[in-house]
């Protein structure tokens, strides 16, 4: 028996008909099976890629991306699972759109859609716009198909957006489970989500909290820690709060990153804004206050500077788990005598972690084309048992 068999037989006795037709804004709205049939799926998918299984699901069709924020990973990931799958990738460059001659979001949403099985978008820049802008165009993608415009409906992937970045926590927790060897090995585990220095400002707060909204649901002690002043949002640390509370784990909140490191099993330094400036990024924006954004960058920038001692450094990685906690980073990293003079990182710890860093990674492509396949494919495991047994992808 194939190992993607093993999954499917796993995926069976998980309760997913609402995965079907549905859209993916962000872990905590799935319920615990579904994300557990994300990870199943994502498995076999790449089972059945390393031994040679053609995984085509679709015969012709578009996943249109909207990036409106730089991507590497994240972009060829997606552009990776959906031709994985089978269908042919596009690209909506607003630039070259009709958008800047004042095109609405109804309209292009509609007009990109005709032939689309999935709409991949990443919107992280501004607090308050990007989950709304994924609203708004779904909701107009919605109506069209309702109103016979579209043939279908696509499904929606969060690419990243200013609340969640779910195939980024998504892929660091599938990651982990196999790191640890099974989900079952979890429960109890440290993982410190620690705010890091960057020489930058204004990076998404939408990556911790994808973490701790999503690794407090499976019993581990998830700590969170920044220097004040950099708190992410309330809701997300409720979010944390109710999860721990009921998977027997814990979520709390400290100022130091050595006590984040202490004993942890996995870290995660990485540098976010300040969410409440960020809200006033945004009303800057939108009042067009160019002065007003700079001013604001100059200050958020000397505030970084005074946390220059919040970097993952060796003496502080022996603080952790018999001093070999696995180090996580959603990529690029700020590395100190590397990519910048001082950063989020020593060059010494990142160089060690290069190849678990590299594989952890490489989980995305298979979670975007796990929420693709059980939201477009209404019977998963009949399909993957059809792969199991089907042609071969390489010919020859």
């Amino acid at each position: 028996m194939s190992k993607a068999i093993e999954l499917v037989n796993q995926l069976e006795k998980l309760q997913i008909k609402n995965l079907y037709n549905s859209d993916f804004y962000w872990t905590w709205d799935k319920t615990d099976d579904e994300i557990a049939a994300i990870f199943t799926v994502a498995d076999a998918l790449r089972d059945l890629r390393e031994r040679n299984r053609s995984c085509r699901v679709f015969d012709s069709g578009l996943g249109i991306s909207v990036f409106r924020d730089n991507s590497t990973r994240t972009r060829f990931s997606y552009a990776s699972a959906c031709n994985l799958l089978g269908l042919d990738v596009k690209d909506l460059d607003e630039k070259k759109s009709q958008i800047a001659h004042g095109e609405t979001v109804r309209e292009t949403a509609n007009m990109i859609s005709f032939m689309a099985d999935v709409i991949g978008i990443r919107d992280d820049m501004f607090i308050g716009e990007g989950h709304k802008y994924m609203k708004t165009f779904m909701d107009a993608v919605t109506e069209g198909y309702e109103k016979g415009i579209l043939e279908q409906r696509p499904m929606l992937v969060n690419l990243q957006c200013d609340v969640d970045h779910p195939t980024q926590s998504m892929a660091d927790m599938d990651h982990i489970i196999h790191h640890f060897g099974g989900v079952e090995n979890l429960k109890g585990k440290k993982i410190a989500m620690s705010w890091a220095y960057s020489p930058s400002y204004g990076k998404p707060l939408s990556v911790p909290q994808g973490v701790v909204g999503l690794m407090t649901r499976f019993g581990m002690e998830v700590v969170l820690a920044h220097p004040k002043g950099y708190e992410i949002m309330p809701d997300i640390e409720k979010i944390a709060q109710e999860n721990a509370k009921g998977t027997g784990g814990s979520f709390r909140k400290v100022s130091s990153m050595a006590e984040a490191f202490e004993d942890a099993d996995i870290v995660y330094p990485k540098s976010w804004a300040p969410f409440a400036a960020m809200e006033e990024r945004t009303r800057l924006y939108q009042a067009g206050d160019k002065d007003g954004i700079d001013q604001l960058e100059k200050k958020l920038l000397a505030q970084n500077a005074e946390f220059k001692d919040w970097t993952c450094t060796e003496d502080l990685m022996k603080r952790t788990k018999n001093g070999t906690a696995l180090y996580m980073h959603c990529l690029p990293a700020d590395i100190s005598g590397l990519s910048c003079k001082e950063g989020e990182v020593e060059n010494s710890v990142f160089e060690r972690y290069i190849t678990p860093l590299y594989k952890q990674a490489s989980y995305k492509p298979y979670i975007i084309a796990a929420m693709i396949l059980t939201s477009k494919v209404q019977d998963p495991v009949a399909a993957l048992r059809k792969m199991d047994a089907g042609s071969e992808r390489k010919l020859f």
